[in-house]
């Protein structure tokens, strides 16, 4: 009678099978660090309700911004017509309204997504039977802030690479076909072009890329050292490089000392660092530049003495700042619902959208103040989810009793 052949634990043809809580793979035991992970953040309770957090998230953001387009295109349909604006023209305008109200309302949508499916779950008795086996409040937060984690990473990289290039079509848009208003001609600009370096320009028409009665001052040890004048200047937009610009009828002093030396020319090609984008400051501009883009004009508006630049501080600090809303509407989203109320949902939704409107009138004032009060734009951004990150903590502490 022949033997079985037997098969040891040493084997390395062994088949995977449960030893001792862990999961043996064909050629040894998980490792310990994704035991960890799969056990704290990857069991089936965190699948569950991230996967309702995702998908309420989702829904709310489709159900709504749905809306908003038809009231949007009801309402400025007119405009519309009376504009001429092509059918494709809207296609675009409205693929790009929709990323861009979506991450800006994403707190709302965070909040409305908690509030509902908590509720929810809590009117079922899902949350007492989660916690009648030990779960801890704490430990239920835990899939929340995964699930807020993820919307915080999209947000962030919607908001700082991709909506910003959809957002120069709906802009542009939104002036062309909405809005109507577009300025074209800017009057005397002045700025600092270079360290020492002053550039004046006494009227700049931007559709040609024309200026009129241009000076260049450079100063050293605050001395003038040179003044050129160009009846004209036109920016070179076909050039290779940036920042080049021809000049015309051009009028040169040098000073040295007590001397003065003057060159006549009638053409000159010139670098100088400025563009016909920096002449005008076009509503909402700050909603087009990526991240880099931003703060590349922040510094060198700064460099140029500009004093405009505050929207585009709070734009940036904002883009930093919004994200970590998603954690801490969470938190306060859960605590207000994870218990299981007589009223049941109307009265814990109404305080959810009462909190999350008052978040965003928060947002509001606090960029109004660093515009008009002198506020430093990086407290204007962050305020809201300093005060918010307060009330998250009390209500936190007060669940866990």
């Amino acid at each position: 009678m022949k033997k079985k052949k037997s098969m040891n634990a040493d084997s390395n043809h062994s088949l995977p099978c449960r030893e001792g809580g862990g999961r043996v793979w064909r050629f040894g035991r998980v490792p310990s660090f994704l035991r960890t992970i799969q056990r704290n953040f990857f069991s089936r309770f965190d699948r569950y309700i991230i996967f309702k957090f995702l998908g309420t998230y989702f829904f709310s953001i489709i159900l709504i911004i749905s809306i908003a387009v038809v009231f949007d295109f009801s309402e400025h349909s007119d405009k519309f017509t009376t504009n001429h604006a092509p059918v494709m023209g809207l296609v675009n305008y409205y693929l790009n309204f929709v990323p861009f109200y979506s991450n800006l309302f994403s707190a709302l949508f965070v909040f409305i997504a908690v509030i509902y499916f908590t509720t929810k779950l809590a009117e079922n008795s899902e949350i007492i039977a989660m916690m009648s086996t030990g779960i801890s409040f704490g430990r239920l937060l835990r899939p929340y802030f995964v699930a807020s984690a993820i919307i915080a990473a999209l947000s962030f990289w919607l908001g700082s690479d991709i909506i910003p290039k959809g957002s120069v079509k709906r802009v542009e848009f939104e002036m062309r076909y909405k809005n109507k208003k577009r300025v074209q001609v800017a009057e005397h600009i002045q700025m600092q072009v270079d360290t020492g370096v002053i550039a004046y320009i006494d009227h700049f028409e931007g559709a040609s890329k024309i200026g009129y009665r241009f000076s260049l001052d450079k100063f050293q040890n605050k001395s003038l050292v040179s003044h050129l004048t160009a009846q004209r200047i036109q920016y070179d937009s076909l050039a290779d490089e940036r920042f080049h610009w021809k000049l015309y009828d051009v009028k040169i002093r040098t000073l040295q000392g007590m001397r003065e030396h003057i060159t006549k020319m009638p053409y000159v090609d010139s670098v100088i660092i400025m563009e016909p984008s920096d002449f005008f400051v076009v509503k909402n501009q700050q909603q087009t530049l990526t991240n880099s883009e931003l703060l590349d004009y922040i510094q060198r508006q700064q460099l140029r003495g500009i004093g405009n630049v505050k929207v585009f501080e709070i734009e940036y600090n904002k883009r930093y700042s919004d994200p970590f809303a998603a954690f801490i509407l969470s938190t306060i989203g859960l605590a207000l619902s994870f218990r299981k109320r007589k009223g049941g949902m109307g009265g814990t939704l109404g305080i959810g959208l009462a909190l999350s409107a008052t978040y965003i009138m928060f947002q509001t004032i606090s960029s109004t103040f660093a515009l008009n009060s002198g506020w430093p734009p990086v407290l204007a951004a962050w305020i809201p989810n300093i005060i918010f990150a307060c009330i998250a903590l009390w209500l936190y502490r007060r669940s866990l009793r």
